[in-house]
Formats: C-alpha cells, sequence, structure tokens
C-alpha cells in the first residue's frame, strides 16, 4: 500500500537526482549495490553497537537507493530481467541484515532477549512473505496483494527502532514487532489465497 502512495512522489523527488548519475557514468546496478552495502553497514555493524538512532538513519537513506536505482534503469532503457533479480536478491540481504542486527543488539547489549526472539520472528516471515509472491509470480500468478508489503515492513521498523535509540520505551518497539509479525502472517495468507483463486480459476477454465 505505501508502495502504490508514496511511489509517485519519490519518483518525482529522485529523477534529477537519478538522471546526474546517468550522466556520471554511474550504473543502476553500482547504485544498487551501494545501497545495499550501506544498508548492511547500519544494520550488521551500528545496531549491534548500539547506535540505534544512527543506524537507522543511515539505513532510511540508503534504502532510497531502491528508488533511484529503479528511476535509471528506465531512463536508461535497462530496466529488465537482470536489474530486477539483482534488486530483489539484494533486498533479501539487506533486510536480514537490518533484523539481525536488531536481535544482535538486543541479545547483548540491549539486555532483552524478546525483543531479539521477536526480529528473528519478524526476518522469517518476511522473507516468507517475499517468496510467495516470487513464487507465484514464477508460476504465472500474481500475489502483489497484502496488508505488509516490505515498504511497510521496513517503515515501521525504521522509525520505532530509531526513536529507540532516542529514549522511547523498549516495549513500543518490542509491540511493533509483534504487530509487524502478525501482519505478514496476514500477508502470507493473503498472498497464498490469492493464488489459490487464480489456480482454481485456471483448473475450471481447462476443463480439469
Amino acid at each position: 500500500m505505501l508502495n502504490r502512495h508514496a511511489r509517485g512522489f519519490f519518483t518525482s523527488l529522485f529523477t534529477p537526482f537519478a538522471r546526474w548519475l546517468l550522466k556520471m557514468g554511474v550504473s543502476p546496478d553500482a547504485v544498487t549495490i551501494v545501497g545495499t552495502a550501506g544498508v548492511i553497514f547500519g544494520g550488521l555493524v551500528l545496531y549491534p553497537l548500539g547506535h540505534l538512532w544512527w543506524g537507522s538513519l543511515m539505513i532510511a537513506i540508503f534504502a532510497f537507493s531502491d528508488v533511484v536505482d529503479g528511476i535509471m534503469a528506465r531512463l536508461h532503457g535497462r530496466s529488465g530481467g537482470w536489474g530486477n533479480f539483482l534488486d530483489s536478491s539484494l533486498d533479501r540481504l539487506a533486510d536480514g541484515a537490518i533484523f539481525a542486527g536488531i536481535t544482535i543488539w538486543f541479545f547483548t547489549g540491549g539486555g532483552d532477549p524478546a525483543i531479539g526472539f521477536a526480529a528473528v520472528i519478524c526476518l522469517v516471515l518476511g522473507m516468507v512473505v517475499s517468496y510467495v509472491r516470487a513464487k507465484a509470480e514464477s508460476l504465472g500468478y500474481s500475489a502483489s496483494v497484502g496488508i505488509a508489503e516490505r515498504a511497510e515492513r521496513l517503515a515501521s521498523v525504521l522509525l520505532v527502532t530509531g526513536l529507540t535509540g532516542l529514549g522511547l520505551p523498549q516495549v513500543v518497539l518490542f509491540a511493533t514487532l509483534v504487530l509487524l509479525a502478525i501482519a505478514s502472517v496476514i500477508t502470507i495468507v493473503q498472498r497464498m489465497a490469492a493464488v489459490h483463486r487464480q489456480a482454481l480459476a485456471d483448473t475450471k477454465g481447462t476443463g480439469i
């Protein structure tokens, strides 16, 4: 949902920057890789050191590379299979780094294993959300429905984690992760139901 409402705004905002990068000879793939590296640094270096605010800020900044590289690919006429594959693959690494960093900190210096466990659960469920869609699309079905797409998951986690670093009670982060896990389960069910309906329609259409 957030993707659909915000993408038009951010596309307009970052298009001039994307054009400038192309003029400088920067490729969309390079932006994807650098952006992922920044997110991983924030997640696996800053978070485990307890720098939740600065880690979240850094991750948020570099996460916008996901918008910029897409704009660059379209402007350059190179939006296609390889770019989408690279982007999706590195997105999974970035997501893993974010939740792993939260887990490490709260199992160590953060002193709240419950948040660490909740982060692990969110990581696993988030991967399943993405896998269900990817598998459905590989079979020719659409599974883009759901209340907790990647943008919603990251925005909520980064916002609350960053504010936790500024003094927000840790219980708020725990509650956010629990709600995110529930929303992820609902999204998985929604996507599986959507694919099931399409598969049944195909079966009826072929008379099987």
